[in-house]
């Protein structure tokens, strides 16, 4: 029965994944996958797992995705809907790229070292990325600001949209949606996850990665010694503008249990720093010459990011719900675990059969949401049985989900910012398999010591 059920699930799930290819919308593919898992769990005759019953099966599927839907609108829904706000906010007062033309200058000090000047984009660019959560927006940011630079200084356009598009290879910070699922499965605030396991992981694979790409760089484009244009790229923005994204992070940073403890603690949640920030740049913005009527239509704009939130990341989520309980009810944990008991391989062979899962899964669904959201939620039910830390496990394929997008050519990202430097996003996706497959080993061999 179990055989069967595996086999069916891995059945459903490559269809999906072909479907996914196909460019069909991904939450439709999987709420409907999901369904089709629970109803089979159920023509299996295993128990539907409900927390209380409408008193038919047939109503307690839809129950479920009502009840899905419930609990994700009040947490982590909520949470991804006021960040993707602050962000449409900071967007139309111009205060990303403001932020953008700062962080970007220490480039022109490297002008007569292109190669050099090339690779430390990508620590400029993750830095970034920790302010500007959505990996399409900042791609396109950096293909507005940074792309020229780089072709000025003699990158060709498809090694800087690779480079650019590697900026974005880590899904990280207390702005990512994936570290507040992350963190919301670990039972973790996003600072403490962040700043304790998420950076010094990234950080380390992100000197490989610059090794990787500089050696790149050195075999294929040539020296030039092309000066970088003194002017600026786009319009002006107040300097102090350039703050204004940083300053959530600032203050979860600074009003957080990783740096405050005791019974006076000030702690804020992520919700509510975006809040306060927002609060103050939309006055800082009407202070700085802003007129009342540009102050209302950024907030129309940050209510649209919302709703835009909503539409794309927050039903995907719900969906990805649906299809990781169906995945648990057919008896993918059990198979797993009697596959990797046969193995041999114990906890470090179920670690790195999820990581090559969820890597493999960004590259065919093209979104590490998507994928993280879909398995995510497996991990603590392994991890439980296994007796070994959720976190193990949890953090190498939260990263390995977004390392996936950056090879997949059919990535927002990728799509986006190789149609508008006009080179071929499978040449890019090529390009980048490379960095991010000595990424990967590597981040599996560091993981693979605190399992052993």
């Amino acid at each position: 029965m179990l055989a069967a059920g595996l086999l069916f699930a891995a059945a459903v799930t490559a269809f999906v994944g072909w479907k996914l290819i196909q460019g069909h919308h991904p939450q439709l593919m999987l709420l409907a996958a999901g369904l089709v898992f629970l109803i089979a769990s159920w023509a299996l005759g295993n128990p539907l797992e409900v927390a209380e019953s409408t008193g038919w099966r047939g109503f307690d599927l839809f129950d479920i995705i009502a009840r899905s839907m419930r609990s994700k609108l009040s947490g982590i829904g909520t949470m991804i809907m006021v960040i993707a706000g602050f962000v449409a906010y900071m967007d139309y007062m111009g205060a990303t790229k403001a932020m953008v033309q700062a962080a970007m200058r220490p480039i022109q000090v490297l002008r007569g070292f292109p190669h050099l000047a090339a690779v430390m984009v990508l620590p400029l660019g993750q830095l970034l990325s920790l302010c500007v959560p959505s990996a399409a927006g900042l791609g396109l940011l950096m293909i507005a600001s940074v792309h020229p630079i780089l072709l000025r200084i003699g990158i060709s356009p498809l090694a800087s949209v690779s480079i650019i598009t590697l900026c974005t290879c880590f899904d990280m910070g207390p702005a990512s949606a994936n570290t507040a699922r992350a963190a919301d499965l670990l039972s973790m605030g996003n600072v403490t996850y962040f700043l304790g396991h998420q950076a010094p992981l990234a950080g380390g694979i992100t000197l490989a990665i610059m090794a990787v790409v500089f050696f790149q760089l050195r075999k294929t484009e040539p020296q030039q010694n092309s000066a970088v244009p003194d002017e600026e790229l786009s319009e002006k923005r107040p300097v102090y503008f350039a703050v204004l994204p940083v300053l959530p992070l600032i203050l979860l940073m600074t009003f957080s249990s990783f740096f405050q403890t005791g019974s006076n603690a000030v702690i804020l949640s992520t919700s509510t720093a975006m809040l306060i920030s927002l609060g103050f740049s939309m006055v800082l913005h009407w202070a700085s010459g802003a007129k009342g009527k540009d102050v209302e239509a950024g907030l129309k704009a940050c209510w649209n990011g919302m709703g835009k939130a909503f539409s794309q990341v927050v039903t995907l989520i719900i969906a990805a719900d649906l299809f990781a309980k169906g995945l648990i009810e057919l008896g993918l944990i059990e198979g797993l675990l009697i596959m990797v008991d046969g193995l041999g391989w114990g906890a470090l062979g179920i670690m790195v059969i999820f990581v090559a899962l969820i890597f493999f899964a960004s590259i065919l669904m093209g979104s590490g949401n998507a994928s993280f959201f879909a398995f995510g939620p497996l991990v603590s039910k392994v991890a439980e049985s296994m007796s070994i830390p959720g976190i193990r496990l949890l953090l190498p394929m939260q990263l390995a989900s977004s390392m996936g997008r950056a090879v997949s050519p059919i990535s927002g990202v990728v799509i986006a910012t190789s149609g508008i430097a006009g080179v071929n996003p499978l040449d890019v996706a090529r390009r980048n398999a490379l960095p991010m497959a000595v990424a990967l080993v590597l981040m599996v061999l560091t993981e693979s010591y605190s399992l052993l």
